[in-house]
C-alpha cells in the first residue's frame, strides 16, 4: 500500500466516537472524543451543541488528531447549571475539568463565539494548558457587551424560548432583520440547534446568564496571549451578530495571531466559520504552525 494511502480500518477507527461524562463540581458534562494524536478541543457557542463547531466534519480526526468535543453546561446533553451559574468562570472551570479528566496537559482549543470567549479566558488564566488557540467569530467587546439594548435582546430570546419553545425563540429572533439572502438558512440552523437540547429551560437561563458575564476584563489583555492563534471572522452581511471588526481587533492585539475571513464578494458567500471542512483544515494548519504534527504523519 502506498505510504499516503488510507487503510479503511484505520479510517473507521478514527471516525469512532467514544462518549464521555465529565464531572465539574455538581455538573455532568457530556462529551465525546474521536481519533488519535495531538488533542484538539472544540467549544461551541451559546444555544448550540458540540456538533456546531466544525459542523459534523470528521476532517480533523481523519487527519491524525484526537478531537474532543463537549456540550457546555445547560446545552445539549449536559446538565443544567446549579443556581443558574452560566458565568465564564464556570464555563472555563468545566473546560479545565475536561482536560484533567482526560489527562491532557495541553491542547489546541477551537471555540466559536461563547466557546471562543471561554477558550481565550483559559489561555490567559492557564497558559500552560493551551498549545494553540482558534477563536472563531468572537463577539465580546466590552464597549458593547452589557448595554441595556443588548441585554434586552438576549432576555427576549430567553423569554421566547421559555414561553413558546423553539417557535417562541424564532419569533423573538426577528428574522425579518436578517438579510433576505440568509434568512432561510439562519432559520433552518436555529431550529436544528434548538431542537437538540435535553434541557431547553437551561438554555433559556444561559441566554440570560452568559451575556451578563465578562470573559476578560478588557481587550488589552489579549496582548498577553502567547499561544499561536487563528482568528476566524465572518463578514457582516451574513453574520452581523459577530462583527468582523471585533475579529480584526482580536487578531491585531494577540501577538502571534492570523486573521482568516472569506473573500469579499456579492452575497450570498458562506462564511468560513459555517463550512466545517474548510474550517477544520484551517485548524489543522494552525496545529502544524504550533508544532502539533498530526499523528497520521508519523505512521
Amino acid at each position: 500500500m502506498p505510504a499516503d494511502a488510507a487503510d479503511p480500518a484505520d479510517a473507521a477507527d478514527r471516525d469512532a466516537e467514544t462518549p464521555l461524562e465529565v464531572h465539574s463540581g455538581a455538573v455532568t458534562i457530556s462529551a465525546q472524543q474521536a481519533g488519535e494524536g495531538p488533542a484538539i478541543v472544540l467549544l461551541h457557542g451559546l444555544t448550540a451543541t458540540r456538533r456546531y463547531v466544525v459542523m459534523g466534519s470528521r476532517t480533523l480526526q481523519r487527519s491524525g488528531y484526537n478531537v474532543i468535543s463537549y456540550d457546555a453546561r445547560g446545552h445539549g446533553r449536559s446538565d443544567a447549571a446549579p443556581e443558574r451559574d452560566y458565568s465564564y468562570r464556570a464555563l472555563a472551570g468545566d473546560l479545565i475539568a475536561l482536560l484533567d479528566r482526560l489527562g491532557i496537559a495541553s491542547a489546541l482549543l477551537a471555540g466559536a463565539s461563547m466557546g471562543a470567549h471561554t477558550a481565550m479566558r483559559v489561555a490567559l488564566e492557564h497558559p500552560d494548558r493551551v498549545a494553540a488557540l482558534a477563536l472563531i467569530t468572537p463577539a465580546f467587546d466590552p464597549a458593547e457587551a452589557a448595554t441595556e439594548a443588548v441585554l434586552a435582546r438576549w432576555d427576549a430570546l430567553a423569554a421566547g424560548l421559555r414561553q413558546g419553545g423553539v417557535q417562541g425563540f424564532i419569533d423573538a429572533y426577528r428574522l425579518q432583520e436578517v438579510p433576505e439572502a440568509w434568512r432561510a438558512t439562519v432559520e433552518t440552523v436555529l431550529r436544528q440547534r434548538l431542537s437538540a437540547h435535553e434541557h431547553p429551560l437551561a438554555v433559556a437561563d444561559a441566554l440570560e446568564g452568559v451575556p451578563r458575564s465578562v470573559p476578560i476584563s478588557g481587550l488589552e489583555l489579549l496582548r498577553e496571549i502567547r499561544a499561536p492563534t487563528l482568528v476566524v471572522g465572518s463578514r457582516d452581511d451574513a453574520d452581523p451578530g459577530h462583527p468582523l471588526a471585533v475579529s480584526t481587533r482580536y487578531a491585531q492585539l494577540i501577538p502571534d495571531a492570523q486573521l482568516l475571513v472569506e473573500d469579499a464578494g456579492p452575497p450570498p458567500r458562506s462564511p468560513i466559520a459555517w463550512q466545517g471542512g474548510q474550517l477544520s483544515r484551517a485548524i489543522a494548519a494552525l496545529a502544524e504552525r504550533a508544532g502539533l504534527p498530526a499523528e497520521i504523519a508519523t505512521r
